[in-house]
């Protein structure tokens, strides 16, 4: 057998169904290997590096497997770098493999050389190069180990092509596979003796405790263990944005988000009169502290915190006990560390402070959910594929871009479907990720609906996807937020008073006209009436993806949910009335 052959086998060996990729003069030994095993393995044609990296992405944040991507030498690897570069900061697993020259033209102006192998060593737990066909299912492995084990995160193995052209005496290599890094997290580590119990003892002295989940909690699979942990202490739970969906969004202990971009200013109310705060997968960055400036009231000696990577630990602010371990088995331990005795009727008051607050929020946000002002607002967009979705039945996984789906939804997405999963690439921020992972999630898991959400800054990065989706009869249900405008940064200008603003506008694309000639199915909404329609058609339609256009007001035109820009503005973030603030 020769190399491809042997990455093939290893691959499989770990449980690997997909490969997402784009063809090039130096991977073609591995197709030639994939195509003998398609009974087995299933390789996806992108048709950019970059989208094939955004759909291992999302692959990687909705199972609990690694996602694999290839790519060939040169151009190729170097646009793999953005989705690389934003799985391993988002701790999401994801395996790259770059199949580049041959070993024996390297140094002598061969096209396409490049040192991939340290060009990915800054975004990535492990950049390596395969020096011999020999140590193909060493590095494999080690791949897996690293990509899957601690904190999650990317890995890239730069594969010259004679090592896959290479014949290897099968006596010579071991191709077994280490069964507990074919999923992560792999290795999990319970804490310190001692800790937990500390902690315990920490929430009985604490009168108003508070936990913030994040998205360590979502990598880790431990929503649940939260869940269990907030009902026995009857103890309010917040989260980080990537932390979304920890808890049903209706349950009485389920707060909201805390932060700046698209918070609930009852969360934040939350923390800022919370006397101990117990963090669950969250490194306490800019954004959940708004630049440490948030709470005003210090974090210094009333938090603990609990986090695979103790690398963290007490980074942002003194912690008052700081817990090294895998997220679920903390709180399993928590769990059964606390006290028959304990009273959890003792923080009845709390609860119900902070639900009156949260009612009063949603009772005044009802003006924004339901204004039909034209253009549509963002808030009455949100409402509409709240009602489609519960209305729909249907679990779904959702991808949203950054920009301006991001704020509006992260406040007024409502998912009450444990089964159903949001997620936002917060790491980098860059656009263009959603309509490619919803291929992704597509492999996922095919009985739950991909939607894809995004601008049309993002859309006009990555609108020949939709040829891959249409090939794919991926099922997907594409929303473009359109207003001829990136919105995001036009609103930063506005905010700094430059009402005239520069190199931000463009021409808004025909959506529908664009879709439908990739053979989508698709609609324009400008109003709540077009896009329910649009909606309720979209959800019943399985034939294949499609794509509705909405024709919305822009971020730039209202300040959007965003803490630190309502301030800006003199407004009170933390005012529980519907936020309409203009930029001047």
């Amino acid at each position: 057998m020769n190399g491809a052959d042997v990455l093939t086998e290893m691959l499989i060996g770990y449980g690997v169904d997909t490969v997402f990729g784009v063809p090039g003069d130096t991977n073609v030994p591995f197709y030639e290997a994939l195509q003998m095993r398609e009974g087995e393995i299933t390789h996806i044609m992108a048709r950019d590096e970059r989208s094939a990296g955004y759909m291992a992405d999302a692959y990687g944040r909705f199972t609990d497997r690694p996602g694999i991507v290839e790519c060939p030498s040169g151009a190729g690897a170097m646009y793999s770098l953005p989705p690389i570069a934003e799985s391993n900061a988002s701790s999401v697993p994801v395996i790259l493999l770059t199949i580049d020259i041959p070993l024996p033209g390297e140094g002598r102006g061969v096209l396409t050389e490049l040192d991939c192998a340290r060009l990915f060593e800054p975004v990535t737990k492990m950049s390596v190069q395969v020096k011999s066909p020999e140590k193909l299912p060493e590095i494999i492995r080690r791949a897996f180990r690293v990509a899957c084990s601690g904190k999650p995160g990317a890995v890239h193995l730069q594969i010259p092509e004679d090592m896959l052209l290479a014949e290897i005496d099968p006596d010579r290599v071991s191709l077994h596979v280490e069964a507990e890094c074919r999923t992560f997290p792999a290795y999990p580590t319970r804490p310190a003796p001692g800790l937990v119990e500390q902690v315990m003892d920490a929430l009985e002295k604490a009168e108003r405790p508070l936990i913030v989940s994040g998205g360590g909690v979502i990598r880790a699979c431990a929503g649940d263990k939260v869940l269990a942990v907030a009902e026995r202490l009857n103890i309010p739970v917040c989260t980080t944005m990537t932390g979304q969906g920890t808890m049903p969004d209706d349950h009485p202990l389920s707060i909201g988000v805390i932060g700046d971009n698209g918070y609930h200013p009852h969360a934040n109310r939350a923390m800022e009169e919370s006397d101990f705060v117990l963090f669950v997968g969250s490194r306490m960055g800019s954004v959940v502290t708004i630049g440490w400036t948030f709470p005003k009231i210090t974090l210094n000696k009333r938090v603990a915190q609990i986090d695979i990577n103790p690398e963290i630990m007490a980074n942002n602010y003194e912690n008052v006990i700081s817990v090294a371990g895998d997220a679920k088995l903390v709180l399993a331990d928590l769990l059964a560390a606390i006290p028959d005795t304990f009273d959890s009727a003792r923080h009845d008051d709390w609860v119900a402070h902070l639900n009156d607050l949260r009612a009063t929020f949603w009772d005044n946000a009802r003006a924004l959910l339901t204004n039909d002002s034209s253009p549509l607002r963002p808030e009455r967009a949100v409402r509409c594929f709240n009602e489609a979705l519960e209305a729909s039945g249907q679990p779904a996984l959702i991808y949203s871009d950054a920009g301006t789906p991001t704020p509006h939804m992260t406040r007024f997405l409502r998912i009450n479907d444990p089964a159903t999963r949001f997620a936002i690439p917060r790491a980098f921020g860059g656009l263009g990720s959603a309509l490619p992972a919803t291929v992704g999630a597509w492999r996922a898991d095919p009985d739950k609906r991909p939607i894809g959400l995004f601008g049309d800054g993002s859309f006009g990065m990555t609108v020949g996807e939709m040829e891959t989706l249409v090939r794919l009869h991926v099922p997907a249900i594409l929303i473009l937020f359109n207003n001829g405008v990136f919105g995001w940064i036009k609103g930063l200008h506005r905010l700094k008073g430059h009402n005239q603003c520069f190199g931000v506008d463009f021409t808004p694309p025909k959506g529908q006209a664009i879709a439908e000639a990739f053979d989508l199915k698709a609609w324009t909404a400008t109003n709540a009436e077009e896009l329910d329609t649009a909606l309720a058609a979209a959800f019943a339609y399985t034939s294949g993806p499609c794509f509705i256009d909405i024709h919305v007001e822009s971020i730039a035109d209202r300040v959007p949910p965003v803490y630190s820009w309502l301030i800006k503005r003199g407004h009170d973030p933390l005012s529980l009335l519907a936020d309409d603030v203009a930029y001047t």
